[in-house]
């Protein structure tokens, strides 16, 4: 793992849930975050916590640090374009949170930072677990991209031989944490 790095303290990052598969990313997500000591917001969708309880036995452990928001409720600070969080992921992100970002639709706190995080130009990350994938997912991922954000799989590597589900979950992570511009040391990367 090598020695630990600090990532800028201003880092605001807010991650989403949705209904998908893979809170295993969640979780390692939000355990980085933390541990990199980025601010972290958290925002659950209503069927985020059925697909948590069936995948993680324990739950999804949410560090003290990470600051909780309600899906129904618009009175977050990321809810307005005045105050935009540096970067967003959904993770997982399912295709109907897709389809609506996809759309423009802010009919919860989630799309509405949704559409606020690519309106300011901000980074939107969606890590997508879905397959196979039919025209609309494609035609949705596409509009997506083209509005600013981008579409990340939940696909990952194999070539450092993870021995662990976390490993393997890590290889995900790391191209998250990447992307937002989170300095760290998880995971190994090719030819290192």
């Amino acid at each position: 793992m090598g020695q630990e790095t600090t990532s800028d303290p201003k880092l605001r990052v807010l991650v989403g849930v949705t209904g998908a598969s893979g809170a295993i990313y969640t979780q390692r997500l939000l355990q980085h975050l933390c541990r990199y000591q980025v601010q972290t917001h958290l925002i659950m969708s209503p069927y985020a916590s059925q697909v948590i309880e069936a995948e993680l036995p324990g739950g999804l452990v949410v560090p003290d640090k990470v600051q909780r928001h309600q899906s129904k409720s618009m009175n977050l600070p990321f809810a307005s374009g005045s105050n935009p969080p540096d970067a967003m992921v959904v993770v997982p992100c399912s295709m109907g949170t897709l389809a609506r970002i996809a759309q423009g639709t802010s009919e919860d706190a989630m799309l509405r930072c949704a559409d606020v995080v690519l309106k300011e130009r901000r980074k939107l990350i969606l890590v997508t677990r879905e397959t196979p994938l039919n025209l609309i997912h494609i035609r949705n991922m596409e509009a997506v991209t083209e509005a600013g954000g981008v579409i990340m799989p939940a696909s990952p590597h194999f070539y450092h031989q993870p021995k662990t589900i976390e490993e393997i979950a890590d290889t995900v992570v790391t191209r998250i944490l990447d992307h937002i511009g989170v300095q760290h040391q998880v995971g190994s990367r090719w030819q290192q």
